[in-house]
C-alpha cells in the first residue's frame, strides 16, 4: 500500500530546505512599458517563455502573461495597445534567497503561477509553478513522480485557451 505521508514528508522536507535561486529560470524578458501587446506576444513566442516583465526605464513595474493574453483577446484588444495598459501592477517578487516553501504560499495566496525574482532592484529569474512541481518530485520515488506528473498535466490541461 501507498504510504501518502512519507511521501508529503519528502516533499515538504525539499520545500523548505531548497532555496528560489536554486530552481529559478534565469532566462527573463523585459519590455518597455510602450512596447505593443504584438511585439510582446513575439518576444515570448520566439523565446518560448510564458511572461514578460514590463519595466519603466530599468526599474521593474509589472507583468504580463499567456493567461493575460487569453483576457485581452476576449476584450478585442488592439494589437498596438501599449502593455502598461493590461500590465498586472505592482509586481509581486520574491528574493532568490527564500524557501520554495515561501515561494509556494506567496504564490497561493495571491493566485498567481509565475513569481519574479528581485535582487538589488533587479529581476534575476522567474520561478513558476512548474518549477516547484518538478522539484517536489527530484530524489523521489517513482509513485512521487507520477503525482508531480498527473499535476503538470492537469496545469497544462487548466491553462489551456479552449
Amino acid at each position: 500500500m501507498l504510504d501518502l505521508s512519507h511521501i508529503f514528508q519528502k516533499s515538504l522536507y525539499i520545500m523548505d530546505n531548497t532555496f528560489v535561486k536554486d530552481v529559478m529560470s534565469k532566462t527573463t524578458i523585459t519590455v518597455s512599458k510602450s512596447t505593443s501587446l504584438q511585439d510582446a506576444a513575439h518576444k515570448m513566442n520566439s523565446s518560448n517563455i510564458g511572461c514578460v516583465i514590463v519595466v519603466d526605464d530599468s526599474n521593474p513595474v509589472g507583468i504580463v502573461t499567456e493567461r493575460d493574453f487569453v483576457t485581452i483577446a476576449s476584450e478585442g484588444r488592439p494589437l498596438f495597445t501599449e502593455i502598461f495598459e493590461v500590465m498586472s501592477s505592482p509586481l509581486i517578487t520574491i528574493s532568490p534567497e527564500e524557501t520554495i516553501w515561501e515561494a509556494s504560499e506567496i504564490m497561493k495566496e495571491k493566485g498567481i503561477h509565475k513569481l519574479p525574482v528581485k535582487d538589488n532592484e533587479q529581476i534575476v529569474g522567474m520561478l513558476t509553478t512548474s518549477d516547484i512541481v518538478k522539484i517536489s518530485s527530484v530524489g523521489s520515488d517513482s509513485q512521487m513522480r507520477k503525482i508531480c506528473d498527473q499535476i503538470l498535466l492537469r496545469m497544462k490541461h487548466e491553462n489551456r485557451p479552449d
